[in-house]
């Protein structure tokens, strides 16, 4: 219970229920605090206790001053933790591994459980195998349970071992899809108090359920791990971003031309690690469904989080997604009597605002690598060809481009090429002088049927719709179905050459389009049902056709991808695709009939229709009228009530899984999927003094933009990796790698992942891409993981040295946990990505900031120099220091600098004292 220094508990009552509160206007000026910071502040209230909430926490909240930078630290304690599989499963290994510890050092192991509702869904193993035949369902679900029935066995067990832990089974949606339209409860009643919902979650795009007015954003699974035990999640209060939204959509525009435009915008203007709030006029004109879409893609422009607040919106979207009438009520009455209902009229202080008029937005992709990087639908082939010279030898120079220019093509500024802005044509399908196409490298391909064909660079390979970020969204996800039915109906047909496939977010959007009669459409199209789950977004595409596959490598064709997903970053898609792009589900649909980026859908026709007439985009394209009333008639209640009435229970594969009775789990030895990890080896009641770091040598020396990507273990296995070879030599055949999102359970194939990405270029090893560096001082030329262990039997600590932004996108834990078992005790880089560099911190990897104006570059560094940090040792009994000095001694020289060290707050220093916070936790659950 609170110790309400500030008196200000007080009552609700809500349809004869009577609710205490902790009031917000009991405090002075909270009024004119954004909407976010208001949930912030209510937690302070309800959580305080003198110790780890204090009143000068919430004094501090209260007065919060928009133009400061953030220097005031607070503990925030979410109401829940939403995971998935993949990440959820190393997060109960590494409990079960704390519960051992618990128990190796004195302690009772029940004490470690979830003090917190946990909800994990397992939506990321299903992979596109099948797909074109009715079939595909069953078959990638019979699939699914095959390679992962150690990992589903265990998640089992952990359902009974942990006492507030929920699985939703496989083959029922996408953790925030599920967690939109179910979980989320916008307003909490437990124990006759009222609070808002609030969340932290292990999938970067947590904040999709922003869109619903649930504080909430991503955080890597150590941290994870620490909330679910009750432990506060140390924050500076943050920068808060107003983002008013004026007018409305106009015809032919989506949701995701939106969250795009919006992406570009926010990116270019910079609001990494800050709130990022939309109010204004213009609020009203976006329907939920499409807040959630933008909510999804705020680590695409690198915000924590993107909220919109509550409004009659938010209570439409409760009751059409089945949420009963009191829990609706309890949301209203909260959100007005704390001031967190929406009024358009008034502007709360915030940091800085921007403005984004919606009838500005035109149908737009992004590409072929970056989701910021936005690209006007008219201009996508001008855009394809001006980088097309950085993936393959081409002479073809791009048209109404000067090839010597071609790679810094503006993608984000058409204006550049076109002479033409955003909304300056009133037809949203004729913007920009025709592209003249003209045939790239074409391969002849006799398919398995006996269709020839012909593919060259730019050839589209995969066409998916997929991804929590669209699937979510009745309006894209209709139009898509819209689109295929008019396409039919005008004999047209996908290319060959493409793989289409459907991976919906929920049960759900299968129920609205049978009522609609639109199944029949998509499978005509080869848009049959995959599977429910993240797929294509997250690499689990599948194979590419075979002949296809083959042309593509025998010719290295520089092929893409077009997903309606939030990443497209490179090697992540698919090993063969070197661009990839993101677009809305009807033109995800649309390039499929295209077959080729070099296609211009807004002038080009789509192809030939079974009266001998070209068919253009605009002739099949569906009107929002058309869609909304589909929508309207179709998407019910009842849908929702009945495909969530047992979301926990699964179907007769998950029943059927063995499920053994105990608080210790009993390790399997042979296991390859999970496996007890050595974070707790060894480990003592009290930890050990800090030392400087001495004689270290650098095992990645990377450029700007490097993603957690490009760090972690995603995707495929491949045989001959490092990982490849441990499977095979426990007796893995190929066939059975899986993926190794799949296997993160084991550390020992995860740390053999590692910065592994088949496109990171590590500048010790100049002339490659993938995990390759150079063991020094002898410069030999082997794989990262090879050369970390030959470190680590030498006793050399290790470095990585990187530019700008270093571990952009996901949340991914394994980008810091295999950094961390690698041997690397230190990242030093330009700038970090606020995520990962909690992550490292989590895992007693200690991050080091060039300081301004330096860099790698600037300093003259290398990568092949002895290097020294100086200053920790000295700081056990004492705050750790701001800036530590660092020596680098080379063949040419000692080069000496400054670089300041990135623990923002006391309570991240007393993580990385302790070696991390798995550590922290479990010490300070230990008794006396």
């Amino acid at each position: 219970m609170s110790i309400d220094s500030f008196t200000t508990k007080g009552t609700l009552s809500v349809a004869g229920s009577s609710f205490t509160i902790y009031r917000l206007d009991a405090l002075e000026g909270t009024a004119r605090l954004p909407y976010s910071l208001k949930v912030l502040l209510e937690n302070l209230l309800r959580n305080e206790d003198g110790r780890t909430v204090t009143a000068e926490q919430i004094t501090a909240l209260a007065g919060w001053d928009p133009a400061a930078e953030p220097a005031t630290e607070i503990q925030f304690i979410p109401a829940r933790v939403l995971m998935q599989d993949f990440t959820g499963v190393p997060c109960i290994v590494d409990l079960v591994a704390m519960r051992e510890a618990m128990t190796a050092l004195g302690g009772d192991p029940a004490r470690i459980d979830p003090l917190r509702p946990v909800e994990l869904v397992i939506d990321h193993s299903v992979i596109a195998d099948h797909y074109g035949t009715p079939q595909a369902f069953e078959r990638n679900v019979e699939l699914e349970f095959q390679r992962n029935a150690e990992r589903y066995q265990f998640l089992r067990w952990g359902q009974s071992a942990f006492d507030n832990l929920r699985v939703v089974p496989p083959g029922t949606g996408i953790c925030h899809q599920v967690n939109l339209e179910h979980l989320a409860r916008v307003v909490f009643a437990e124990e006759a108090v009222a609070f808002p919902d609030t969340l932290v979650g292990t999938d970067s795009h947590t904040p999709m359920v922003n869109g619903l007015g649930v504080l909430g954003w991503g955080v890597g699974g150590i941290e994870a791990e620490a909330a679910m035990l009750g432990l506060p999640l140390s924050m500076l209060i943050p920068r808060v971003i107003g983002v008013k939204l004026t007018g409305a959509l106009p015809e032919g525009s989506t949701a995701t031309d939106l969250v795009l435009t919006i992406a570009e915008k926010l990116r270019a203007h910079g609001v990494v690690g800050t709130f990022v709030e939309f109010y204004g006029p213009g609020v009203a004109n976006v329907p939920l469904a499409n807040r959630a879409t933008i909510g999804n893609m705020s680590p695409e422009y690198g915000a924590t989080c993107a909220i919109f607040p509550i409004d009659d919106e938010t209570l439409s979207y409760l009751r059409l997604t089945g949420r009963s009438a009191e829990q609706v009520a309890l949301v209203e009455a909260y959100a007005k009597e704390q001031g967190l209902w929406h009024d358009p009229g008034r502007e709360p202080d915030y940091s800085e605002t921007l403005e984004v008029d919606l009838s500005a937005v035109v149908p737009s992709i992004a590409g072929p690598k970056r989701p910021q990087d936005r690209i006007d639908l008219a201009d996508a082939p001008r855009a394809f060809r001006a980088v097309l010279g950085g993936y393959v030898d081409c002479d073809i120079a791009p048209v109404g481009v000067d090839a010597s220019s071609a790679e810094s093509f503006p993608a984000s500024d058409p204006v550049a090429v076109t002479g033409n802005r955003p909304g300056d044509s009133p037809a949203c399908f004729d913007t920009g002088p025709a592209v003249e196409a003209g045939p790239l490298a074409p391969t002849p391909v006799i398919l398995q049927d006996g269709t020839k064909a012909e593919i060259g660079h730019g050839a589209v390979v995969i066409a998916a719709i997929t991804s929590c970020t669209n699937t979510s969204n009745p309006q894209v996800m209709v139009g898509a179905a819209l689109l295929a039915k008019k396409a039919v109906e005008r004999g047209l047909k996908p290319k060959p050459w493409v793989k289409t496939s459907l991976a919906p977010g929920s049960k759900v959007v299968m129920d609205y389009f049978d009522r609609a009669g639109l199944v029949p459409y998509l499978n005509q199209l080869g848009f049959d049902l995959v599977g429910y789950g993240c797929t294509t977004c997250i690499g689990n595409s599948g194979p590419l056709i075979d002949e296809v596959a083959h042309a593509v490598t025998d010719q290295d064709l520089a092929v893409a991808a077009v997903l309606s997903g939030n990443r497209n970053f490179e090697g992540r898609i698919h090993p063969q695709t070197k661009l990839n792009y993101l677009a809305s589900p009807p033109l995800v649909v649309a390039y499929a009939l295209a077959g080729s980026m070099t296609v211009d859908l807004t002038r080009d026709p789509l192809g030939t229709g079974s009266d001998g007439r070209p068919v253009f985009l605009h002739d099949i394209w569906p009107s929002q009228q058309e869609v909304q009333d589909v929508i309207s008639s179709c998407l019910q209640p009842e849908m929702f009530t009945s495909d969530y009435a047992d979301v926990f229970s699964g179907g007769e594969q998950w029943r059927d899984l063995p499920t053994p009775q105990a608080t210790l789990f009993a390790w399997d030895l042979g296991s390859t999927y999970v496996r007890k990890p050595p974070y707790f080896d060894g480990m003592s009641r009290t930890p050990e003094p800090l030392r400087d770091i001495e004689g270290a040598r650098v095992l990645a020396l990377l450029g700007d933009s490097v993603t957690t990507d490009h760090i972690s273990p995603a995707g495929a296995i491949k045989a001959d990796s490092p990982a490849g070879h441990y499977l095979r030599a426990h007796g893995i055949e190929g066939k059975d790698f899986n993926s190794y999102g799949s296997r993160r359970g084991n550390h020992e194939v995860m740390i053999r992942g590692t910065f592994a990405n088949i496109r990171l270029r590590n500048l010790l090893a100049p002339g490659t891409e993938g995990g390759l560096t150079r063991h020094l001082p002898d410069g030999e030329q082997t794989t990262i993981f090879d050369a970390a262990m030959r470190y680590a039997d030498e006793g050399v600590p290790l470095l990585v040295i990187a530019g700008k932004e270093y571990g952009s996108g996901s949340s991914r834990d394994w980008a810091a946990k295999g950094t961390a078992l690698l041997g690397v005790k230190a990242v030093l880089a330009e700038s970090f990505e606020r995520i990962h560099r909690s992550n490292l911190i989590d895992l007693g990897v200690l991050p080091l900031q060039f300081l301004p104006g330096q860099s790698r570059q600037s300093l003259g560094l290398t990568g092949e120099e002895t290097y020294t940090v100086r200053g920790l040792a000295d700081a056990d009994a004492g705050e750790l220091p701001r800036q530590v000095a660092v020596t680098a001694d080379g063949p040419s020289g000692t080069i000496r600098f400054t670089a300041r060290v990135r623990l923002d707050t006391p309570t991240e220093a007393d993580y990385y004292r302790h070696g991390g916070i798995l550590p922290y936790a479990l010490r300070t659950l230990l008794p006396a």
